[in-house]
């Protein structure tokens, strides 16, 4: 590993803790789709990118996208993204990371050219959490952004299309964010976000597949009380009976191997504490490598939701918010990756993601790959979230190399 690859290591840590000072709320990184502190991001890897020799533009979905040209002109363009978007109280490292490797390999080049050029992406949204769907930003790439998400409120009533003109881009010019049909593959870097790696004393691992995820919002419907006065043989407590669910979901998702299932939200009107709850919606997220196992978790979930529901004489509605199936990855990159590993002394090895990313989205539309960085401590979604500056000196390589084998696969 050279002293210079160490270098562009420690500079994409440096910039990643910059951007997470750009959030919505002060001492902690909350950067939500589209919102303020996305305009300073989109600053500061402007500045990145033009300097490293890309030609850089924001495309209507609020993507950032800096192309650096390929040996010849009309070059097929091979792309490397992840997010700019985070959690609330999110690390500094989760998405971005990615995208600051993406642009430290183009640095890497030192101005070579390739026999395809390079697009880095830096996707405007993954996680979902301000319009309650993920991936706008890879959809749009992906070219399967629906009218259905442009119509989608946050909690503000303002919808996705709302806040893209916001930002000064049109919502009606997102299909020109698609990619055509000549790419040559989409690879993305992005740390773990789980403890199996670091529990295997690796720095680095090759993603197979991705887990598929259901996610489901459930609202259960009662009737609010006065919380002195209403006995308790006669409520009709909304809380009472997610919190049932709740249990049973937790109970019933621990029997099914590889499964994970959980309920991260809760929302209860009129949230009081001398009030019996009339109204609680929760979400449900389900995850498994296997599409019928999940299929079959999410189904049953609603099943005991209902069944809880109608005992307690509660109403249950539901929305499927998110139905993505598990994601293969494709096998020739993989393979390259894998290669680039071995040929820089790392042992390789596939792992399964949990968690979704926005390479399922874009290897709708081509080849796609995912190389993994080590979390330490199994972090993410956290304020702690951290890596060690030699893993990303180590994926760099890595990138460099499969950057090499790829040029000279006769295909």
């Amino acid at each position: 590993m050279t002293v210079a690859t160490s270098a562009r290591a420690t500079e994409a840590v440096r910039r990643c803790r910059l951007l997470a000072a750009c959030s919505e709320a002060p001492g902690v990184t909350t950067r939500t789709f589209l919102s303020p502190p996305m305009r300073d991001v989109h600053a500061h890897v402007t500045q990145w990118m033009q300097a490293a020799g890309m030609a850089v533009s924001i495309d209507h979905a609020g993507n950032i996208r800096g192309v650096y040209a390929g040996a010849t002109a009309g070059a097929r363009r091979f792309f490397i993204g992840s997010h700019l978007d985070t959690v609330p109280g999110a690390g500094a490292f989760d998405g971005v990371l990615g995208v600051m490797l993406g642009i430290a390999l183009v640095e890497s080049l030192d101005g070579r050219r390739l026999p395809f050029a390079i697009e880095v992406v830096g996707f405007s949204e993954e996680e979902g959490v301000r319009f309650g769907v993920p991936f706008i930003g890879s959809r749009a790439l992906a070219g399967t952004l629906d009218r259905d998400i442009l119509e989608r409120r946050d909690a503000q009533g303002r919808t996705v299309a709302d806040a893209i003109r916001a930002y000064g881009l049109d919502p009606s010019r997102i299909p020109e964010a698609a990619v055509d049909g000549h790419a040559v593959g989409y690879l993305e870097f992005h740390i773990e976000q789980g403890p199996v790696l670091e529990s295997r004393k690796l720095p680095l691992g090759v993603v197979s597949r991705i887990a598929g995820q259901t996610r489901v919002t459930l609202t259960f419907t009662g009737t609010a009380g006065h919380a002195g006065t209403t006995p308790m043989h006669m409520r009709r407590d909304a809380l009472a009976g997610a919190a049932e669910w709740i249990a049973a979901v937790e109970r019933t998702a621990s029997q099914v191997p590889d499964l994970v299932a959980t309920v991260g939200r809760i929302e209860t009107e009129p949230n009081a504490a001398n009030v019996i709850a009339g109204k609680c919606v929760v979400s449900l997220d389900v995850r498994h490598w296997n599409n019928s196992p999940r299929a079959r978790a999410a189904g049953e979930a609603v099943t005991l939701a209902r069944d809880i529901a109608a005992r307690r004489g509660l109403r249950l509605d539901y929305e499927i918010r998110l139905d993505a199936p598990a994601f293969a990855m494709d096998t020739v990159l993989t393979a390259l990756l894998e290669r680039a590993l071995s040929d820089g002394g790392v042992s390789a090895l596939r792992v399964v993601s949990g968690a979704g990313h926005d390479a399922m989205i874009v290897g709708l539309r081509m080849p796609a790959a995912i190389l993994f960085l080590r979390s330490l401590g199994g972090l993410s979604h956290h304020p702690d979230e951290a890596v060690d500056e030699g893993d990303v000196a180590g994926a760099l390589a890595v990138g460099v190399r499969f950057l090499d084998l790829l040029a000279a696969e006769p295909s």
